[in-house]
């Protein structure tokens, strides 16, 4: 009968945190490789460049791939006959893993979970408590399946019950364009079918920890209706045309998973998660002969592109701009941004909002005339670093407050990821300032261009702290510009129904 040591257990969870947050799945990156090369619109193209070359930077530098460290999913399997040495709960073990892993001084991870949920939302500053669904089975060993879960493609998560004859099919291509671009494609899918409410949410999320296989299934075919939903899925979903970051192309899904469950006669529900371009995961078993051994990838697995940021794009010196300038920017117009800029994310923005309201001035420093916002919450730095790994938040969270930090801020533009929605849309193109996107899930990249950081404002906050960026060459892409043309509307209308959508080669 093995047994299972407490700080063997700790250890294998704070190693394979540490190990996912700077390493892809080698079946992603050769995914996203293959769709890379068979993608022929050219921004989606750009995207996925800087995706891969994100990766390999954080692969040799051992950094996190996103920003967005992710909130820990653990699913454990229990063999009954396993013993334990602790006097912890699994709920404890896990969390005390995380807490090593997110605080690891060469490696820190951002701590993203708040508790309460509702109120206060304070940080919890180690990332715990982490999500663990545990099932005991018979067995003498422990299987982890473990995953860091980024907000932007948690909070894109559906659910509905349908009527038992619905179409699934249609339920999911009418819910993917809703979506946005917030989740970071291409990514995967994990869809849950049957058992009741939370059964299916449970099945979709457990589905996104499975490989890529899509290549396989297309080129041997379908072996039962699952894999036949499966291939439909995939090529329906690409044919919408919503792309890499949702800028238009051929490639929006890498691979769509499904896991079922019998349900109630009266019933078919259906949920729908997505996994983002920072996919992390990994699986290892504990059977009391230690912790886990995790192997790195061959750097080798990584393709060899050569992404010039320079190529085609338009330098732009922040410290010298005027609204006539950004009058002169096209959407989908890559730019090269250097100068100084402030950041602020959804509780900076409350703030600001709140004093404004009152009548009170700004903080020192928070002068927004004239100026760029980048949404987004940085990794801490280490060693000669000026701020860890720093790329964008999902923009259209700040909608709320677009209208009014324009009109009374002097705000000219903002940057962060994914799609503007309407109103804020039309607060930009009222304004004659701007939306500009960059790139999510090249978080690594992005924060070579910073050149220096100072805290500004708000700095009980944290990552989400006022903080004046100084960047050079920060790559940058038009996202809605000052007519309020947005490049996610745009982008996906050209591409959609594209007679070579979903072209990525066997």
């Amino acid at each position: 009968m093995p047994l299972i040591r407490e700080t063997d257990f700790i250890a294998s969870i704070a190693d394979a945190l540490q190990f996912i947050s700077y390493y892809h799945p080698r079946d992603y990156i050769q995914a996203l490789t293959a769709a890379y090369y068979a993608e022929p619109a050219p921004a989606a193209r750009d995207a996925m460049a800087q995706i891969l070359v994100n990766s390999r930077l954080c692969a040799e530098g051992q950094r996190p791939i996103c920003q967005d460290t992710g909130l820990v999913v653990v699913f454990l399997k229990v063999g009954m006959n396993v013993r334990w040495d602790t006097r912890l709960s699994v709920q404890e073990l896990v969390d005390a893993g995380v807490r090593r892993a997110y605080q690891h001084p060469d490696n820190p991870l951002r701590a993203s979970m708040v508790a309460p949920p509702f109120g206060a939302r304070k940080n919890t500053g180690d990332n715990t408590p982490a999500i663990v669904h545990v099932e005991l089975v018979p067995g003498e060993q422990v299987e982890v399946r473990l995953a860091a879960k980024g907000g932007g493609s948690e909070n894109k998560a559906k659910f509905a019950i349908l009527n038992p004859n619905a179409s699934l099919t249609d339920w999911v291509l009418n819910t993917m364009p809703t979506l946005g671009a917030g989740w970071c494609p291409p990514g995967m899918l994990g869809i849950g079918i049957g058992g009741s409410a939370e059964k299916a949410m449970l099945l979709a999320k457990e589905a996104l920890l499975a490989p890529i296989d899509m290549h396989e299934l297309r080129a041997r075919g379908a072996a039962n209706p699952i894999e036949e939903l499966r291939l439909e899925l995939f090529h329906k979903i690409n044919a919408l045309g919503i792309g890499a970051q949702g800028l238009g192309g051929l490639t929006t899904v890498l691979d769509v998973k499904i896991l079922t469950y019998p349900t109630h006669a009266a019933s078919l529900p259906i949920a729908l998660i997505p996994n983002c371009a920072a996919t992390r995961h990994v699986e290892f078993t504990l059977d009391g002969s230690g912790p886990v051994t995790l192997t790195p990838p061959n750097l080798e697995d990584w393709p060899r592109i050569v992404w010039d940021a320079a190529a085609g794009a338009r330098r732009v010196n922040l410290d010298q701009l005027t609204r006539a300038d950004l009058a002169t920017w096209q959407p989908g117009e890559r730019l090269l941004l250097s100068g100084k800029l402030l950041t602020g994310r959804d509780a900076a923005h409350q703030r600001i909002i709140e004093l404004l309201n009152r009548g009170e001035s700004l903080p020192d420093g928070v002068d927004l005339t004239n100026r760029f916002i980048y949404y987004v919450g940085p990794v801490d730095p280490v060693r000669d670093e000026i701020v860890g790994p720093a790329g964008p938040t999902t923009a259209t969270r700040m909608d709320q407050f677009t209208e009014q930090m324009l009109r009374d801020t002097g705000l000219i533009g903002m940057i962060g990821k994914a799609e503007r929605g309407a109103t804020a849309i039309e607060a930009i193109k009222q304004h004659g300032a701007v939306s500009l996107i960059a790139v999510g899930g090249a978080a690594y990249l992005v924060a070579k261009a910073i050149k220096a950081s100072r805290l500004i404002a708000f700095a009980d906050l944290g990552m989400e702290a006022i903080r004046e960026f100084e960047v050079v060459d920060m790559p940058v892409m038009v996202a809605v510009d000052t007519r309020g043309v947005s490049i996610h509307e745009t982008g996906p209308a050209q591409w959609r129904n594209y007679s070579g959508a979903a072209v990525m080669p066997l």
